[in-house]
């Protein structure tokens, strides 16, 4: 899902502002305008009470007959039909309603609290709040008026209390005004949303025009077309935020950089090596083919033995660099991305015993190399035959150069679980510690290149058996020993 963009969202943003803010002004000012109503209302009314005692002195008359209650009865009512809205309370010196007009049973709290009661009488700012004897929870705006005392009074007569909102009042001003008022406020809120909105969407999306182009121009950016096209389909999943847009475009263009850089410093440092060890193992079979050459040249009438023997001299010199530059040319070749492999059904069990069969063959001033442990059995494997053949020979070559002339290269295969394991164990004196780290992390032996103590570049036959081990999804890894020597395990999977 793309996510808004940066102006959208700014436009939202301001418009959710906007409606919190006249929600706020909104529901302010309603406060205010009820607290000024009721305070208009109340000084208004403020001597109402006082003025009903002074004109109508039987209300608070007590009951001799019942013709005053009769006549208090209806100034009661008379009261509550010139005004529907207020209600009528007289109270006792402890401020319980001792009469009110209206159905019986509407007093609800027949206790009113006197505390706001004796402050309206002390003059206190208004707006004052009292009890609303028809209502537990509700606090009214109020009149009261102290009756006169009497002969032989030892505390108040009582009150008349007044409430000025009753619950007629506020239900006929709520249904009368309220709704008209929202109604007008909702309007204006939205013609101004609207309004606001729309110079919103003119104002930012002006204003982000150049993040876009900036954002584009970014995303552009590659080194080749291939990688514009794959990053341009990334980013085009995560198009919406221009300021977004715009950092992921950066970040990605800087990494890309860095890594670009840091290939090239690698490639350079690593063919650098490569140069340096090439000639650097070259230059020495090279000097002693032409100095042997140049024996030979000078000793034509030398005795037969002599010129033999510098004839195999030259001739294992020139071996030498035949041997290095092929692996060198295997080598390059295995680590080339458009390397394929010739995959073909063969049983391993016989490619490794010819392989031993063909070094038996060999030179006899050489270790002899014998198969051990008990045979496999049939083993199928589905891969390169020739580069499976060739990390084999290097192997047993190796060991074969390094190892004591009199102890055999010894060589075994075993099945385990998927794996076919080939152990080529001699008795030399074990390979340097940092290619051993290397094999036993799994690390390539070329990058970067191995470095001898001596001088040029060393395991190219090993690095060979080990690429090979990992185009065919094995591994080339050393195994422990108990008298020194070095055991190598190329692990194969049988399943293709």
């Amino acid at each position: 899902m793309r996510s808004p963009s940066f102006a959208t969202r700014l436009i939202v943003t301001m418009a959710v502002l906007m409606l919190a803010y006249g929600a706020f002004v909104g529901l302010l000012g309603r406060y205010v305008a009820a607290q000024h109503e009721k305070e208009s209302l109340q000084r208004l009314s403020h001597g109402l009470a006082r003025h009903i005692i002074e004109h109508w002195p039987q209300i608070a008359q007590a009951d001799i007959d019942a013709a005053d209650r009769s006549a208090r009865e209806t100034l009661l009512s008379m009261l509550m039909v010139v005004n529907p809205g207020v209600q009528v309370y007289l109270l006792d010196a402890d401020g319980r309603v001792d009469s009110y007009i209206g159905e019986p049973g509407m007093v609800r709290q027949p206790q009113v609290d006197l505390v706001p009661v004796r402050q309206f009488l002390d003059g206190a700012t208004l707006p004052l709040f009292g009890s609303d004897p028809m209502n537990v929870n509700a606090s009214r705006i109020f009149s009261v008026a102290m009756f006169a005392p009497r002969d032989g009074d030892t505390k108040p007569p009582g009150y008349l209390y007044i409430v000025l909102d009753g619950q007629a009042r506020t239900l006929v001003a709520g249904q009368s005004s309220l709704q008209r008022v929202w109604q007008g406020a909702a309007v204006a809120a939205m013609l101004g949303l609207l309004l606001a909105v729309a110079s919103g969407v003119i104002a930012f999306h002006r204003l982000t025009r150049p993040l876009h182009r900036i954002a584009h121009r970014m995303r552009s950016f590659s080194k080749d077309e291939s990688d514009a096209a794959v990053f341009g389909e990334i980013v085009a999943t995560q198009e919406g935020d221009e300021v977004q847009a715009i950092r992921r475009a950066f970040e990605d263009m800087t990494e890309r950089l860095k890594a670009q850089a840091a290939r090239e410093q690698q490639q350079s440092d690593a063919h650098r090596e490569m140069m340096a060890g090439v000639a650097h193992d070259l230059r020495s079979p090279l000097t002693a083919l032409h100095g042997q050459l140049e024996a030979l040249a000078g000793r034509r009438s030398a005795p037969h033995a002599s010129f033999d023997r510098i004839l195999s001299a030259a001739l294992a010199q020139s071996d030498k660099v035949r041997r290095l530059s092929q692996q060198l040319f295997e080598l390059c070749a295995l680590q080339s991305s458009g390397q394929a492999l010739h995959r073909e059904r063969f049983r391993l069990d016989e490619l490794v015993a010819d392989a031993v069969q063909k070094f038996e063959l060999n030179d006899s001033t050489r270790p002899p190399v014998m198969l051990q442990g008990p045979p496999p059995g049939k083993l199928e494997l589905d891969g390169d035959l020739q580069l499976i053949e060739r990390a084999l020979s290097n192997l047993i070559d190796n060991a074969m150069r390094h190892a004591p002339g009199a102890e055999p290269v010894r060589v075994s295969l075993s099945r385990n679980g998927v794996l076919a394991q080939i152990v080529v164990e001699d008795a030399g004196p074990g390979l340097p510690r940092d290619l051993i780290e290397r094999l036993e992390h799994g690390r390539s032996l070329r990058d970067p290149p191995l470095q001898r103590k001596s001088g040029g570049i060393g395991g190219l036959g090993l690095a060979i058996a080990q690429r090979v081990a990992d185009l065919h999804g094995g591994s080339l890894r050393p195994l422990p020993t108990l008298n020194g020597g070095t055991r190598l395990c190329l692990a194969l999977p049988l399943d293709s």
